[in-house]
């Protein structure tokens, strides 16, 4: 599933690739790598010049170098005509032309041409003049175009021999001698452009291609520095989110198996290892057949048979032999195209809730009860007092005769005994009224263990307290809180029948809570009687009324609190109250007195308690 979920991410983060940023990075680079082209082009196009008239010139200074060896060794005109022949035939040397001031051409490479005009569409006497070397580019129709270089010919001072004397030219050829020219030569170089003009397109094509080249590498990288930091951003975001993810799925109070196509684990969150008593360690990669309950794993084959959601509630067999209810959602996972992913299970304990069920239906109980309860006691108190004074009556009648007034007694006693049943059964029905004030646990615990101090002294019983006096007061009613202790005090009592400890202690649970803790070593209660010891009338026995536990309860609950009895056969029952703190502790006064010393019942050391509860 991990490879499957990278390739969507990656496909997701190529698609959400916004095309501007291609078009944006073309139209940067574009304009300058079409500048950098031209600008190379245009460099090797100087270049190109550069070299021809270098070639041009170095050409005319040999041809002027021969000229002079000429003068030097009296050579005719002939010889010079013929070594300009000879340098004409060199290559890439379209021609050599010696002109004067008139055009006409005095020597050529091509004998043929003396005698013909040339460069009358320039201005020759003033070329004849200037030493500064001109080109230009002239079109060839035989093939490339002829770069052209001219300038003044001047070797030597002297008339050239075999040159007719330039000062008289006439128009008829060389030495006719028909009007005056004005003074000087000219010669021009014609240079085949075809070589150069081919590798300048070859180095065209070149420079085109570097700059296309370039141009997709400097797309590529603007690119990939947008893409980049576009991929840094979505890491950092899909960062983030798994993060989030991770720790939603870690600390979400519902349970969460995730298990792959093959059914190997692939999630365990903490509520999951809190309620299957596993942890993810010890699990994950591992086969949910061979680690979840027998329920948990016949859902995942309901799932692979095709059933799609299932939701309903099961007994989950977990560790250490625990059943726990459950509420479960199970499913299979699927990509956005269809392929199957594997399979998720949520689920909720509901042991709490199911406890809070009981308490909902056995309030509604108790009110339907108390309401029976409150007519059933008020019929019956009426006609308890006419038979109390009958039975008083012939108690003084006969109280000479020992049968009859035993009897009489024993009617009267009878009658007290219905008559205190009664009085808790209207006391129970009675809505309850508190008088809260803050109250001072510790010295409501100490008087109501040194009421039952007697009781306990007969049967060998010992006390163990802990009463930490930073734990400060609460706000309640300190004659009902006592009621209470007294209660759980007696039962306690009643089910140590030889020796035994009473332990109460007192702590500050959550910050906003105060817990009461009272232990015994008795017999115990029984499993199956556990869910019943509230309930009115249920009691085990043969003297209780089975109200006491029923009251402490509705005490406990009009305080806003909540009691919880954990017990095991034979070792005994610890009852745990839990009462809201006040906001602001300040130890008060006692209002309960009684105590003597310092305050502590006699039986035993302090000592802190560790209960179930």
């Amino acid at each position: 599933m991990t490879m499957t979920s990278e390739k969507i991410r990656r496909r997701r983060f190529w698609a959400a690739i916004p095309p501007w940023i291609i078009i944006g990075a073309v139209v940067i680079l574009v304009p300058l790598f079409i500048f950098m082209t031209l600008e190379n082009i245009n460099r090797q196009k100087e270049q190109t010049t550069r070299l021809l008239v270098e070639k041009g010139a170095a050409l005319i200074r040999s041809f002027e170098a021969g000229a002079r060896t000429a003068i030097w060794m009296h050579w005719g005109g002939f010889q010079l005509q013929k070594l300009l022949v000879e340098t004409g035939q060199q290559p890439d040397i379209d021609y050599l032309i010696v002109t004067d001031t008139r055009g006409t051409i005095l020597a050529d490479s091509d004998p043929a041409r003396i005698g013909e005009i040339y460069g009358t569409d320039l201005d020759l006497a003033k070329i004849a003049r200037s030493e500064k070397l001109a080109w230009r580019q002239v079109p060839n129709s035989e093939g490339a175009d002829t770069f052209e270089l001219y300038r003044q010919f001047a070797p030597t001072a002297e008339p050239l021999p075999g040159f007719p004397d330039p000062m008289i030219v006439g128009p008829g050829g060389p030495g006719q001698e028909t009007e005056e020219a004005p003074p000087g030569l000219v010669i021009f170089v014609g240079l085949d452009m075809g070589p150069i003009v081919a590798a300048h397109e070859e180095d065209k094509r070149h420079t085109i291609w570097m700059a296309v080249i370039f141009l997709l590498i400097g797309c590529s990288g603007i690119i990939s520095l947008l893409l980049a930091q576009g991929y840094r951003n979505a890491r950092s975001s899909l960062s983030r989110i798994k993060a989030f993810s991770d720790s939603l799925v870690e600390n979400m109070p519902i349970g969460l198996v995730a298990a792959d196509a093959g059914g190997l684990l692939i999630a365990f969150n903490q509520t999951a290892e809190a309620i299957l008593g596993r942890k993810a360690g010890e699990v994950l990669g591992k086969q949910a057949e061979d680690i979840l309950p027998g329920n948990c794993r016949e859902l995942f084959r309901k799932l692979a048979a095709g059933k799609g959601i299932i939701e309903r509630e099961i007994n989950c067999n977990a560790a250490e032999g625990r059943t726990i209810p459950l509420e479960v959602i199970a499913t299979t996972l699927h990509e956005d195209d269809g392929p199957f992913l594997g399979y998720i299970i949520l689920f909720r304990d509901m042991t709490e809730v199911k406890r809070l069920k009981q308490e909902v239906a056995r309030s509604q109980r108790l009110a339907s009860l108390g309401s029976l309860a409150a007519g059933v006691a008020h019929e019956i108190r009426n006609p308890l007092s006419s038979i109390k004074g009958f039975a008083t009556y012939f108690r003084e009648r006969y109280r000479d005769n020992t049968d009859d007034r035993e009897t009489a007694e024993v009617m009267i006693r009878e009658v007290d005994r219905l008559n205190r049943v009664i009085t808790q059964l209207l006391e129970f029905a009675r809505p309850m009224t508190m008088n809260k004030a803050p109250t001072s646990l510790q010295t409501v615990i100490r008087h109501a263990l040194k009421t039952v101090e007697g009781q306990a002294r007969e049967k060998g019983i010992a006390f163990e307290t802990d009463l930490p006096p930073e734990i400060g007061a609460v706000t309640a009613d300190s004659d009902r809180i006592g009621q209470v202790l007294l209660n759980l005090f007696l039962n306690a009592l009643a089910a140590m029948e030889i020796g035994g400890v009473l332990r109460v202690s007192l702590a500050r649970q959550d910050g906003q809570t105060v817990r009461i803790d009272v232990a015994d070593t008795g017999t115990g209660i029984r499993k199956e009687d556990l869910p019943h010891v509230f309930d009115p009338y249920f009691t085990t026995k043969s003297s209780g009324t089975g109200l006491g536990l029923a009251i402490v309860f509705r005490i406990v609950e009009a305080h806003g609190g909540e009691v919880l009895v954990a017990s095991e056969p034979a070792r005994g029952t610890t009852v745990t109250i839990l009462l809201p703190a006040m906001q602001e502790e300040t130890p008060l006064p006692a209002r309960i007195g009684g105590q003597g010393g310092d305050g502590s019942p006699r039986g035993g050391p302090d000592h802190r308690l560790d209960t179930k509860g």
